[in-house]
């Protein structure tokens, strides 16, 4: 039997071989690409922040708050339910957890507003349950060039930059500051946040 098998593998065509040789080939440079990419860009794991929603949010409406006069405190608790913003002043939290915002609702005293982390800060003013005054729109847009300026000044880019550039400059950068690279991990969130603003820039202006 033995003599049978090794007989049937000597009449296999040499063509053939070398197709196996060469899929296993590809197989294996397929899987050292795989390791490399999670290396180089590590997926995003579900406990990371969204810089494109709940962490932009926060920025934002750290922002609108601050243009409406309103003091708040950042991630305090109430009952136990640690929300994202809290205005003493007003007895209102703002979250982004609709489970929190329900419970709260329904036995505390707290004015609560459920903000989804897509929901653009200009609709904040509305869901308050009180009036609020027209945030300036020059000090607006002044915070918001400053902070695509940051972005691109990060990646080492003219604001004139399109997506693809954006795109190269932040794989050239994150290979020197990645933490698996001997990178510091504040400089590695900086260039992601950086990014993340530089791209949604230049993706709205129809870069390619």
């Amino acid at each position: 039997m033995p003599g049978r098998v090794v007989e049937g593998l000597e009449t296999i065509p040499p063509a053939v071989l070398a197709g196996l040789a060469l899929g296993a080939a590809f197989a294996a440079v397929a899987a050292i690409l795989f390791v490399l990419g999670e290396r180089w860009f590590p997926t995003r794991r579900a406990s990371e922040p969204r810089y494109s929603g709940e962490g932009r949010r926060r920025r934002e409406i750290r922002e609108y708050l601050g243009e409406i006069g309103e003091r708040y405190a950042e991630d305090h608790p109430i009952a136990g339910h640690p929300v994202a913003f809290y205005l003493p002043e007003r007895d209102v939290a703002i979250t982004f957890d609709a489970h929190a915002f329900f419970r709260l609702r329904n036995t505390t005293g707290t004015a609560v507003v459920l903000v989804e982390h897509e929901m653009p800060v200009a609709h904040l003013g509305a869901r308050l349950p009180f009036e609020t005054p027209d945030p300036s729109p020059e000090p607006a847009r002044s915070a918001f060039a400053e902070r695509v300026g940051n972005a691109y000044g990060t990646l080492g880019l003219p604001t004139t930059a399109s997506s693809g550039e954006v795109r190269s400059a932040y794989r050239e950068r994150v290979k020197e500051v990645h933490p698996d690279h001997g990178g510091d991990e504040a400089a590695f969130r900086e260039l992601r946040e950086a990014y993340a603003t530089a791209r949604d820039h230049a993706d709205g202006r129809g870069g390619d």
